[in-house]
């Protein structure tokens, strides 16, 4: 996806024992569909059973911290009503700054009231919040931290600014910010040793005078199809995609990642 200044991407690893190790992902398929700020919501009841589905958050932020909490308070509302369990906001979602050193000045701890006001919305709205970069207090006023937060529906931050791996429920869910892109090899692996879905969440459209975003949001399946796509390509709204289980068997026999990258480890420390 194009990364043009605040875009963020998270990588969902699903697996079947949910367990606290690093295990290969759980193939998934994926069934996408489109709600609009004022769209309507439609599914497909024979996917209801064995799938969990997820909603991806495209908007244009500016240096309007409530504004841009209103903006994610009705996009929320819109993924709880299409019944998404997980929502993704892009990179800088809370704020943007329109000159240099507002984010430094604003920039606040993960336990400070900006942080705060969305671990509620997502306590009070039952869903699981990503959020792609967060203005933390770096370790002095001249710095701050881009900080990828994922927040559970009781409300609980469940990642800071470690690297981590967190369980949640649509599967294992690995984050990274706009720094790691410089790293294609991560996203290569994802693909080709762990064949992960992608969820890319965007910044869309002129957030001031000197700052516009691509936009482009996407949900990618692990054959690197993309079926999530909002309609135009700068638009506020959120694209939602069913992820079905339903496939995994079937799909780790065609292509057994897993087992063929085993074999070839072993293989090389016998040379």
């Amino acid at each position: 996806m194009p990364f043009c200044l605040n875009n963020c991407r998270l990588h969902v690893n699903l697996n079947s024992k949910r367990n606290l190790l690093i295990c290969p992902t759980r193939h998934v398929r994926f069934r996408s569909l489109t709600v609009q700020s004022s769209g309507i919501i439609s599914s497909d009841p024979a996917m209801a059973s064995n799938s969990v589905r997820v909603a991806a958050a495209q908007m244009t932020s500016i240096n309007d911290l409530a504004a841009n909490f209103a903006t994610c308070s009705r996009l929320v509302k819109e993924a709880v009503a299409a019944e998404a369990k997980l929502v993704c906001f892009p990179e800088s979602f809370s704020f943007i700054a329109a000159k240099n050193g507002e984010s430094v000045k604003l920039a606040e701890p993960l336990d400070g009231p900006i942080m705060q006001r969305y671990c509620s919305l997502a306590r009070e709205s039952g869903i699981w919040l990503s959020l792609g970069g967060f203005q933390e207090k770096g370790s002095d006023d001249a710095h701050l931290r881009n900080t990828h937060v994922i927040i559970d529906d009781s409300g609980n931050i469940r990642s800071r600014k470690d690297i981590v791996a967190v369980d949640s429920p649509v599967g294992r869910l690995g984050l990274s910010v706009c720094y790691d892109l410089r790293f294609p090899e991560l996203y290569q692996q994802l693909r080709f040793q762990h064949e992960a879905q992608v969820i890319a969440a965007a910044q869309a459209g002129k957030h001031n005078e000197n700052r516009e975003s691509y936009g482009d949001t996407l949900i990618i399946d692990p054959w690197g199809t993309v079926v999530g796509r909002l309609p135009d390509r700068i638009s506020t709204g959120i694209i939602v995609a069913d992820i079905d289980f339903s496939l995994i068997d079937s799909v780790r026999a065609k292509i057994p990642i897993a087992k063929v990258n085993s074999t070839l480890f072993i293989s090389r420390i016998r040379a």
